[in-house]
């Protein structure tokens, strides 16, 4: 699944983009010694209740995970 990040919102939420094919995260955290990867992670096993997993993208805003 691809995502894109946005670091340093003002709450966690997730989105569909249409034009980009992809979910839009936001998160709190910031881009700061991996703080921002564990927040997705911990935000998107929540929101899909399933194990989440980056597969690519660990320092880019563009970010593939895998639900296992």
């Amino acid at each position: 699944m691809n995502i894109r990040v946005k670091t340093n919102a003002k709450k966690n939420e997730i989105k569909f983009d249409k034009d980009f094919d992809a979910y839009r995260v936001s998160i709190k955290a910031k881009p700061i010694h991996g703080e921002a990867n564990k927040e997705v992670i911990k935000f998107l096993s929540k929101h899909f209740k399933k194990k989440v997993r980056i597969v690519s993208g660990f320092k880019s805003s563009k970010k593939i995970v895998k639900l296992e």
